[in-house]
């Protein structure tokens, strides 16, 4: 597997492209936007979305979501089910107070510990609340690979203070889902650097 990343909507959000490197099959993580970098990217490598994945339903992790389906087609779009009301709310989901109102009926729940098929991969949902009641990480074990969201950061953790935030739900989650997995995986997160759970687990003053 390939993790191609791209800066997405107005605050820069991590949005991911990850690839089999075989089947050239493909998911998008977190789409606050379509960037157009990602989308020539896909055109010219000839790559195939299967799928749409979000880790939570915040505002600025969901407004590309209608760009990826008028450019790529139906596709299903992933969510915990715990954020589904919050991706169909645009008071929940914050976009409302920025003046964008927007909102996604259409999204796929997930539950803990449920694993997604999708473009030749295993996606392990890791149900990671405390930024969201709804928050989820992505595991793919066999590409040692984590797609935090706004769970774990590098050296810092997601914003707690949003209506359904818990510091103490999110640290929780953190030590005991995440810091279980192998300290070599390497995790993607929804803003800010690429980490590792052995560099989390080492040098992260919020655990």
């Amino acid at each position: 597997m390939t993790v191609k990343k791209f800066l997405a909507g107005f605050f820069g959000t991590n949005c991911y492209l990850a690839v089999n490197d075989e089947t050239k099959e493909a998911v998008i993580i977190d789409p606050a936007s379509l960037p157009e970098n990602l989308a020539e990217c896909v055109e010219k490598e000839g790559i195939q979305i299967r799928a749409v994945l979000l880790t939570h339903a915040h505002f600025d992790h969901i407004m590309g979501i209608d760009a990826v389906l008028e450019r790529y087609g139906r596709l299903p779009v992933y969510v915990h089910e715990e954020d589904v009301r919050m991706l169909e709310d645009a008071a929940m989901n914050l976009s409302g107070g920025c003046g964008m109102d927007y909102t996604f009926p259409d999204g796929e729940a997930v539950k803990d510990g449920q694993v997604l098929p999708l473009a030749g991969c295993e996606f392990e949902v890791i149900h990671t609340p405390g930024h969201t009641p709804g928050g989820v990480c992505y595991y793919v074990e066999s590409e040692g690979v984590l797609f935090s969201g706004d769970t774990l950061f590098e050296q810092s953790v997601g914003r707690t203070d949003f209506p359904g935030g818990s510091m103490s739900e999110l640290v929780r989650a953190i030590e005991e889902k995440l810091f279980i997995l192998p300290e070599s995986v390497h995790v993607y997160p929804g803003h800010m650097g690429t980490t590792t759970i052995g560099e989390e687990k080492a040098f992260n003053p919020f655990i």
